[in-house]
């Protein structure tokens, strides 16, 4: 396990440059958002995802969000309407997953066969920047059903087991998980977690 050091206002193209190979490389890392930590795997690496499930202890039958890159990277991941892309317009980059009708390049693992994905473009350069070649998993680092974590030994002490790779800038302080809002109705429905 590598841990690189930096800071969430300056991206270290180096650190990026090295969490994007891991990934690439079917590994899992551990990165910060705008709100917690998050596990980040390729989606498109069933056994990547896999690890991911396997570390959180989460049920293969509950879905795992994605991150894209952009507002722009959305209508690639998801069939999003014009409607609901000028609503997340508001609200992008932000603390907030969407969950829109999925498109067909989003692999049915990452979503427990839903035609459903959450998806999340996080105000975190850091974070935005690792999804720049392809989509990767959000989900927070916690075992399902626990408390999230400040700082990677927090997080590393309750998962009780090694990531890949961890991109530390230290304590995150907002302790809450991103906010859902469900746009696959008639009208937008904020999720209770």
């Amino acid at each position: 396990m590598k841990i690189l050091k930096t800071n969430q206002n300056e991206v270290d193209k180096n650190v990026i440059d090295e969490a994007v190979k891991v990934l690439a490389d079917g590994g899992v890392i551990l990165y910060p958002t705008d709100t917690v930590y998050g596990l980040g795997a390729n989606i498109f690496n069933r056994k990547a995802v896999r690890k991911v499930y396997n570390i959180k202890k989460r049920s293969y039958l509950k879905p795992v969000s994605l991150l894209v890159s952009s507002k722009d990277a959305i209508p690639l991941v998801s069939k999003a309407s014009l409607n609901q892309l000028k609503f997340i317009d508001k609200y992008l980059p932000g603390p907030y997953t969407f969950i829109l009708k999925k498109s067909k390049i989003v692999p049915r693992h990452l979503t427990s066969g839903s035609a459903n994905v959450g998806v999340r473009v996080p105000k975190s350069e850091i974070a935005c920047s690792l999804a720049k070649i392809f989509p990767i998993t959000t989900t927070s680092a916690n075992l399902s059903n626990k408390d999230t974590l400040d700082t990677p030994e927090e997080i590393l002490k309750q998962l009780g087991c090694e990531v890949d790779l961890i991109i530390d800038v230290g304590p995150l302080k907002s302790g809450n998980p991103s906010t859902i809002i469900d746009l696959t109705g008639e009208e937008p429905v904020f999720v209770k977690r």
